[in-house]
């Protein structure tokens, strides 16, 4: 029989680069007919037999055998998997201590191959994995594992594993080099809603809350995504990491390193444990004593850990310090409870605290307390944050970056609060994440990188994207590197064919949720919670930009759907929880918020489709029930309870909320409404169309109530281009039609007209239609920036002219914003000045001018400024007005912040003054770093609506 060989490629692009040496390959033989492997490892380290059994599991997953595990060397023979530290007896017996692994041990969670030819009269070959400390074996270990066809997500996604008849290693000497970010992890938070309950009720009854059994999954996931840190499951109902027996030692056993999140101090789970009964109140003003106490039992406890310890204080649960009235005041208090701090560890841990990892999180109000100038001491790490909605607000300065303790970020892929949580499904753009972190990257955090990840659960993809980059930043210095990442990941899984198409999928996801998260479609709010409204798609302007959204998501659902039905059975589950769940559940969502909009409009409107359509919202609501119950039925209930419907309960889940008014009697059998109109009464209607434009607009018939009516198009032009040109609405099937009216301007070019009329005749009526051509842009030379229907579009990135001085410059960041590609004042982490010889130009064409009374929006991916040195400024000159300076940066959580964040743009209006029959100039040039400008809006005519959504640009074809 043909065996089957693996060949396994250490330098990947998206894995770490190597150092490969020049010996030649060798076969290692792990189980052929003739062969099979023992694996031997290193008795002095628990987590070296953890990986022992998990690479011979890993390997029987693949093969079907499963090798000898043993510590005793004199117990195997043939070929032998040896795994330890390269600094261990049983590691140093195998190699050449001259050569091997030479000045490599020192390095940071590093791992080697390297195979042995006959290193004793009964070992064969000996494939070392070796690794310069425990973790670092665990990265060697389960290298190994993925290549062999184990995903990391095997357990946590059910990940089939593809079987092998033989299973042959080709493997050349390698070490590999050290991670990028030295402490790289995760935060499982706002877990009530999946691992807490899924724990308590499904995997872990007999704890009742998330325990060992829990956390040994999460830690093994962890060090196969090759991280290294968690920040514990904290909220509440969950009970503190330490009070439950057996999590803090299988952290040891795993070498998991623990930290806590901002507000918990100390290793301290606030929530859980400050029992203000007993104890009193949280404040350091008025009961020092207790809360030093209680930090004090905490560092007594955990002398032993691995732990970075967050120092400084909040509240009890994300909230503002107590018993400070300023910040001048919080200030004072912080600077004397880091003292406090730092004498606990020096008397219970090391007498030098510099040797205690600790970190300072400047997250929320702590940065106005560290802006008032407190001094955190040089050694501890400054981790910044987000804005709990995937933008960070700050990044270390030059003085920063040469701290002892170095920076780092605390980022969201999930978040509970205000304005609006978002818990439920994976949804912060891959683009976003790569271009903040990497930010954060080029500003020397490289010291602790942890990702709010929520439940976990929902967040397969961001939570590999993120640990991947913590692991190996370089190979994410080029943006248009992500998609690959994910063709790769995915591919890994389902394979290349289908790899391929559901990374292009799973991209155009987050291209929609990233106008929009699927939670964010009641365009309600919280903290208050407010009530669900119209969402902001129009549904009679732009081609119906309420029903592009649901075409664009129902496109999604018809993938989804069509490579559900052919993969093979074991690939299934999986693919729902990856694939199929997220996109059904945001499409759903989506139609039912945006069906309920078509039902309350049209139902004013007096259209009997309105109940359709309310129908339709009802069933997109019964269906997220329905696929939720699934998800929690997989794997014969392995995964009950870990998926939430409608995660805190807020109004975004319910049933939408549709209002449709009662049918009187008169009302006209049917009715016409024409795009950009909103009103159906009107005898004529006007559509305008571009000359060489590929415009459609439609027309809407309708019943208003029980009938039949036949319609028809008359005195059509033959260069007028229609779907459907006559019919019949009835009550039973058939009670709207919508007509697509273009034009064929070949045909219309045989006698050009600037008017044309048409009437549609239904039943006893008749509207009159007329049709105008602009010829202004005729001349215009082709892929110019022209007006259409009185709006002009164009994306940041397809500028007419670049002008960039030095080493600064405006580049394009493919992936990110609606435009798809975001133009950055580059590099975004260096402060530079004023330069207004570099610019962006754009040369927009306006023949026809029918007003001046024109506004132009700006739209900016909204990040925050840099430093509190700069902003978020470009300059704006529109042909020869004086230029103006425009600053996207936002203040706190205010209104304009809350819209940026929700819609995923900031947005800047500008009036302009003057206007030039034929080419206007607009320049944009750079002021701060990291602007980056997604598209402009032009609207000539202010009685227009403006669309939420991007419409295609309007160039001359």
């Amino acid at each position: 029989m043909k065996s089957t060989i693996l060949t396994f490629l250490f330098i990947l692009f998206f894995l770490p680069k190597s150092v490969a040496q020049n010996d030649s390959a060798s076969k290692f033989e792990v189980f052929t007919k003739d062969q099979k492997a023992s694996i031997l490892y290193d008795k002095a380290i628990t987590l070296d037999s953890i990986l022992a059994y998990s690479l011979a599991e890993d390997i029987f997953k693949v093969s079907g055998f499963k090798p000898l595990v043993t510590q005793n060397k004199a117990a195997v023979s043939g070929n032998v998997i040896v795994i330890g530290r390269i600094q261990s007896k049983l590691v140093q017996s195998f190699l050449d201590k001259k050569n091997d692994f030479k000045n490599f041990e020192k390095q940071w969670e590093s791992y080697g191959y390297k195979i042995i030819l006959n290193p004793n009269s009964k070992i064969t070959k000996a494939f070392i994995i070796a690794g310069t400390d425990p973790r670092g074996t665990a990265f060697g270990v389960f290298d190994l594992s993925q290549k062999m066809g184990v995903s990391p997500w095997y357990w946590w996604a059910d990940v089939p594993v593809a079987k092998q008849k033989e299973l042959i290693l080709t493997q050349n000497s390698f070490q590999s080099k050290a991670p990028s970010v030295k402490f790289r992890g995760i935060f499982l938070n706002d877990e009530d809603w999946g691992l807490r309950l899924w724990a308590a009720k499904t995997f872990e009854p007999e704890v009742g809350n998330i325990g060992p059994k829990t956390y040994a999954k999460i830690f093994e996931l962890l060090l196969r995504l090759k991280a290294n840190t968690i920040w514990p499951a904290m909220h509440e109902g969950t009970t503190g990491f330490f009070k439950v027996p057996g999590n803090a030692k299988i952290a040891e056993d795993y070498q998991i390193v623990v930290g806590t999140s901002h507000a918990e101090p100390m290793l301290r789970n606030n929530v859980d444990e400050w029992k203000e009964k007993e104890m009193g109140h949280f404040n350091y003003v008025s009961n020092r004593d207790n809360v030093l106490k209680y930090w004090e039992d905490r560092v007594k406890e955990s002398k032993n850990v691995d732990a970075i310890y967050t120092i400084g204080m909040r509240g009890v649960h994300d909230s503002k310090m107590e018993g400070v009235k300023t910040n001048k005041e919080g200030a004072e208090l912080l600077k004397q409870i880091i003292k406090d701090q730092r004498k606990l560890f020096e008397t219970h841990i090391n007498p030098d605290a510099t040797k205690v990892p600790q970190a300072f999180t400047v997250y929320k109000e702590v940065l106005d307390l560290y802006d008032e100038g407190l001094q955190v001491p040089d050694d501890v790490t400054l981790v910044w944050t987000d804005d709990n909605y995937g933008y960070i607000r700050r990044l270390s300065n030059e003085q920063e970056q040469k701290r002892s303790g170095g920076g780092g970020v605390y980022y969201h892929a999930s978040y509970w609060g205000r304005p609006h949580d978002y818990l439920w499904v994976d949804s912060v753009h891959p683009a976003l994440l790569r271009e903040e972190m990497m930010k954060a990257y080029a500003s020397n955090c490289k010291e602790i990188w942890i990702l709010n990840v929520g439940d976990l659960k929902s967040i397969e993809y961001s939570t590999t994207l993120f640990l991947d980059m913590a692991y190996n930043a370089n190979s994410f210095e080029d943006a248009s590197n992500v998609k690959k990442h994910m063709s790769q990941f995915y591919s890994s899984i389902f394979g290349k064919t289908y790899g391929n198409m559901i990374a292009n999928s799973k991209w155009n996801y987050f291209d929609l949720a990233f106008e929009r998260k699927p939670e964010f479609m009641g365009w309600s709010q919280t903290e208050p919670t407010t009530k669900t409204k119209q969402t902001a798609y129009n549904p009679f302007f732009f081609g119906d930009e309420n029903q592009r959204r649901i075409d664009q998501y129902q496109n999604l659902e018809n993938q989804a759907d069509a490579i559900k039905s052919k993969l093979p059975k074991e690939l299934q589950d999986a693919y729902f929880q990856l694939i199929y769940y997220p996109t059904k559940a945001a499409s759903l969502m989506n139609k039912k918020f945006l069906y309920a909009d078509k039902a309350n409009i049209y139902g004013k409107q007096g259209r009997l489709n309105a109940k359709d359509f309310a129908l339709k919202s009802e069933n997109a609501f019964n269906e997220i029930k329905a696929i939720t119950q699934e998800y929690n039925q997989i794997g014969n209930g392995k995964w009950n309870f870990i998926m939430d419907m409608s995660p805190r309960k807020l109004p975004v889940f319910d049933k939408a909320n549709i209002e449709i008014p009662l049918q009187t009697d008169g009302v006209d059998s049917a009715g016409i409404l024409v795009e950009n109109e909103t009103d159906s009464s009107p005898n004529e209607s006007k559509l305008t169309y571009s000359q060489d434009s590929n415009t459609s607009h439609f027309v809407d018939l309708f019943l208003k109530k029980d009938a039949v009516v036949s319609w028809q198009l008359q005195n059509l032009p033959d260069w007028i281009i229609a779907n459907k040109k006559t019919g019949i609405l009835n009550a039973a099937t058939n009670n709207s039609e919508r007509i697509q009216i273009s034009i064929d301007w070949n045909q219309w070019k045989k006698n050009p007209i600037e008017k044309a009329q048409f009437s549609i005749v239904y039943g006893e009526k008749k509207k009159v239609i007329t049709l105008e051509i602009d010829s202004n842009n005729a001349a215009v030379a082709k892929n110019s920036f022209v007006a259409i229907d009185n709006k002009v579009v164009i994306y940041a990135q397809n500028f007419t002219n670049i002008k960039n001085q030095g080493a600064y410059e405006w580049k394009k960041i493919d992936g990110l914003g609606y435009s798809k590609a975001a133009m950055q004042a580059y590099p975004p982490t260096t402060l530079f000045q004023t330069d207004s010889s570099s610019y962006l130009e754009y040369h927009i064409h306006l023949d026809n001018l029918n007003s001046l009374d024109a506004e132009l929006f700006l739209y900016a991916i909204p990040t925050l400024p840099l430093t509190d040195k700069n902003g978020v400024r470009v300059g704006v000159q529109w042909n020869n007005e004086p230029m103006q300076i425009v600053d996207f940066a936002t203040v706190g959580r205010s209104e304009e912040w809350k819209q940026n964040v929700l819609s995923n743009k900031a947005t800047k209006k500008i009036a302009l003054k003057s206007f030039n029959k034929g080419k206007n100039i607009l320049k944009i040039h750079k002021i701060d770093p990291g602007v980056a400008l997604d598209y402009f809006y032009l609207n000539l005519d202010k009685n227009n609506p403006v669309p939420y959504s991007i419409l295609p640009e309007t160039v001359k074809n």
